[in-house]
């Protein structure tokens, strides 16, 4: 089974905030499925089962707040899943808006979601999308730029980059990491 990972904030204050992309691109996912993401009992997180190519995939939002994201990935390990099958889906504010990168592991950087899976996990050997959010001014804070909601120009290119992004989620699932890489990057 394939688990994709959509990090966000829980709460209505955080719904719309570039660190929530994670949550925007899961909830799309599970749209586009036409399930509906349900809360797991004993599990940190919401949960809905898919098809995706005739591959079995879960997806799973955490509801743990990004920096306790870790403690929803372990327990989908503790499930079976092997760490090269959970992919993670986060924002990235080293990239720009609308660009994407996919890689099958590597460092947290400076990302506290990340940072908490590769502490509960003890490895950064986990597929990650990191989706751009584009960079804070010289004078914001990361944090504040993090957690403040999009443009009005970005909120008009959502749907297309979150469309894109479900795509590259359905070729890392169906064609692996390489391909996706190769094709997403």
């Amino acid at each position: 089974m394939k688990w994709i990972v959509g990090l966000g904030n829980p709460g209505k204050e955080y719904i719309h905030t570039r660190h929530n992309l994670g949550f925007l691109v899961l909830e799309a996912l599970a749209k586009q499925y036409r399930v509906t993401l349900q809360k797991e009992q004993g599990f940190p997180g919401f949960v809905a089962k898919i098809g995706i190519g005739g591959i079995e995939s879960a997806l799973l939002q955490p509801v743990t707040f990004m920096n306790g994201s870790g403690g929803a990935v372990v327990m989908a390990v503790q499930q079976g899943a092997a760490h090269q099958d959970i992919l993670v889906v986060c924002d990235d504010f080293t990239l720009p808006f609308g660009q994407m990168r996919i890689k099958p592991s590597g460092s947290a950087g400076g990302h506290n979601g990340l940072k908490s899976i590769i502490e509960r996990l003890g490895s950064e050997d986990f597929p990650r999308l990191r989706l751009g959010v584009g960079q804070p001014g010289p004078k914001v804070d990361p944090v504040d730029y993090v957690l403040s909601n999009f443009t009005p120009a970005e909120k008009k290119a959502l749907p297309d980059f979150i469309n894109h992004a479900l795509d590259c989620v359905t070729c890392w699932v169906t064609e692996g990491a390489q391909v996706a890489m190769n094709r997403f990057n």
